[in-house]
């Protein structure tokens, strides 16, 4: 005999149907407060980035000088504030720079163009004999060879702040080149220039004294250096000393001028700088400033060695591809 029973548990059914709202509710509730919880950590996370973005927004050319972000901790945002201000460092002395060049290379193109207008004028103001107008002519190329050298200067401190990666760069024999500049220094000042090369010890290797480099730089930057020896020595005279170690080669030239001064001699490599032994010698103040940019190109190092009255030494220090 065979007894089928069935019931429903109405009770057992509701509790069921209970629990599940109670754990559909509890799970909305839950992502209700996981998102206001997550929302509410992330707006403090960013909030300091908030800040950043705020003050960096409100630095312009106007205030870069002045103006840096706030930095507070020392977590990654806190670094990259400081990595910020230290960019803007940078861009108010580069910025600083361009107005210097500016100001001062439109006062050092004026002058000589004033002078040539002004000379001009005066002479065509009435009828001048042959020899008045020979001597106007000679002066009008003097202040025209002046305003070309300054050109010249100009194009070469441009070129010098390229970058690296736009010049080509192949092995240069140091002592050849400087025998190459001595030769067209000797040229320009003629029969009263003297240029002394030497060699502190001889070289076992070629590659010694043979550094990677761009030969149409290091050439401005020796012709520049030896021009500037023989322009400030008493006898237009320059002394070169070609030595090495296990890194460099060393070139030193060393004039017989009035030397200079201690408190100018970092300053005689700003653009348009001119020490006080140098208000005499034509000259615009570029010379320098472009070597050191171009040795500083070529990895090395441009010093000088001064005692006034007992002439100055400068050197160049670059690294030779044996380093």
């Amino acid at each position: 005999m065979l007894v089928l029973v069935s019931s429903f548990d109405k009770y057992g059914f509701q509790n069921l149907q209970n629990l599940r709202r109670i754990l559909l509710f509890e799970l909305i509730v839950g992502v209700v407060l996981l998102v206001g919880v997550g929302y509410f950590f992330a707006r403090k996370m960013v909030q300091p980035i908030d800040r950043l973005v705020e003050q960096a927004d409100s630095i312009n050319a106007n205030n870069l000088q002045d103006k840096r972000v706030e930095i507070k901790g020392s977590d990654e945002i806190a670094q990259l504030g400081n990595n910020f201000n230290t960019m803007l460092a940078r861009l108010s002395h580069s910025f600083d720079l361009q107005k210097s060049f500016v100001s001062n290379a439109s006062h050092e193109l004026r002058t000589p163009l004033a002078s040539i207008i002004s000379q001009l004028q005066v002479t065509l103001a009435k009828e001048r004999t042959g020899p008045e107008y020979e001597a106007v002519l000679n002066s009008v190329l003097e202040d025209a060879e002046g305003l070309s050298e300054l050109t010249n200067g100009l194009l070469q401190l441009a070129q010098s702040e390229m970058n690296r990666q736009e010049f080509a760069f192949t092995p240069v024999r140091v002592d050849e080149l400087l025998w190459d500049t001595a030769d067209f220094v000797r040229r320009k000042w003629k029969s009263v220039g003297k240029v002394d090369i030497q060699f502190l010890r001889e070289p076992e290797q070629d590659e010694m004294i043979t550094c990677n480099g761009n030969e149409a730089l290091l050439r401005i930057l020796f012709i520049n250096l030896l021009d500037n020896a023989c322009k400030f020595s008493e006898d237009a005279s320059a002394r070169v000393i070609i030595d090495f170690n296990d890194k460099y080669i060393l070139v030193h030239m060393k004039d017989r001028g009035p030397g200079i001064p201690s408190g100018e001699q970092e300053k005689i490599f700003e653009p348009f700088f001119r020490g006080t032994n140098a208000q005499q010698a034509r000259g615009h103040g570029l010379g320098l400033s472009i070597c050191r940019r171009i040795t500083d190109l070529h990895d090395g190092r441009l010093t000088v060695f001064s005692i006034p009255g007992e002439g100055s030494t400068f050197t160049v220090q670059l690294p030779h591809i044996i380093s």
